[in-house]
């Protein structure tokens, strides 16, 4: 099995779409159905799975999709290249606690990449428009079986 489409509730779906293609993202398909149905696909360079935005898509609220992750090889250059293509994204950072960066919201973030640059515990993070939270990181060797 292979992991294929992310669905991402968003709130303008044009604006969406810009935003992602701002990023370098692909554009799969843009497809409407109706007044009440539109689905735009787009995918992050080098990436296997794609995300899926839209009208009638998801009921989910816009801006509620969190910790969505960009595997990076080089989370400096990956930031540089979000910001200059309009991205808001964070210095970097490490979870003194772990390889979550979710886990350490509690004042276990700390400031700059993981010592030693340790593969999977170096993260930066930015939002789409409505809110929905990505985080790169930082992987540049592979756990066993992967």
């Amino acid at each position: 099995m292979k992991l294929e489409v992310v669905v991402v509730p968003v709130a303008d779906v044009d604006r969406s779409k810009n935003f992602y293609k701002a990023l370098g993202w692909r554009e799969d398909a843009d497809v409407a159905a109706g007044d009440g149905f539109r689905a735009v696909q787009l995918t992050p360079p080098g990436s296997g799975c794609s995300v899926i935005f839209g009208t009638g898509v998801t009921s989910a609220a816009p801006g509620s999709m969190q910790g969505l992750y960009l595997i990076v090889d080089d989370i400096d250059a990956a930031r540089s290249e979000l910001i200059d293509r309009g991205a808001d994204v964070g210095e970097v950072f490490h979870d003194a606690g772990g390889a979550l960066p979710e886990a350490g919201t509690g004042g276990r973030r700390v400031s700059g990449p993981a010592p030693d640059r340790q593969s999977y515990f170096s993260f930066a993070s930015f939002s789409d428009p409505d809110g929905n939270g990505w985080l790169l990181q930082e992987v540049t060797t592979r756990l066993p079986g992967r």
